[in-house]
């Protein structure tokens, strides 16, 4: 396990700059210079000097454009927002369940066509399992009564989860990311 240091943001602070720096590129062509400037190696001095455009603040949609586009699939292939949406503490554990089997089929479809995951550890639930003194404290999150300094030893109540892949969809410019669902009228 890796030590979390401060000074570099582990993969779940980069995760959200990703996010944030795809949806710009793709609605700000600027942007997109600058950045396909330094990743062929200009450099960060040598884009400022080159292309001075002040940075543009987008939309929130914008923004957060591709993890709008994966609720958008949740819903389409697994009814995920209708399912949280609705008040079910009224139906019947039956109905509850047979709503659930659809969600989760078409739920599980998505993330597997956008995320290949893996257990932050790879022992079994309910494993006895040692942390090292160095542990990324994303990676695991010490529950229960934590006292004194590691090496810790424990029973792993959950493996937790690490994205190996992602593969969002990209959104075209035109389309509008806040549309998780379009109303449908039949007619």
């Amino acid at each position: 396990m890796q030590n979390h240091n401060s000074s570099e943001p582990g993969f779940f602070a980069r995760l959200p700059i990703a996010f944030a720096c795809f949806g710009r590129a793709l609605a700000d062509a600027a942007f997109a210079r600058q950045v396909a400037s330094l990743l062929a190696g200009a450099g960060a001095a040598s884009v400022a000097k080159a292309d001075p455009i002040a940075p543009t603040e987008l939309p929130a949609e914008r923004t957060h454009a591709a993890a709008l586009a994966l609720l958008a699939m949740l819903q389409r292939e697994g009814s995920f927002v209708d399912f949280l949406q609705d008040d079910i503490a009224s139906y019947p554990d039956a109905d509850v369940g047979g709503a659930e089997r659809v969600v989760h089929s078409g739920c599980r479809k998505v993330l597997s066509q956008c995320l290949a995951l893996e257990p932050a550890i790879k022992d079994g639930e309910g494993a006895r399992v040692r942390v090292p003194a160095e542990f990324d404290t994303c990676r695991i999150r010490l529950t229960s009564n934590v006292t004194g300094q590691p090496p810790f030893h424990g029973t792993l109540k959950h493996h937790g989860w690490i994205a190996t892949t992602i593969r969002f969809p990209v959104v075209a410019a035109n389309m509008d990311p806040r549309v998780l669902a379009p109303a449908e009228v039949e007619l």
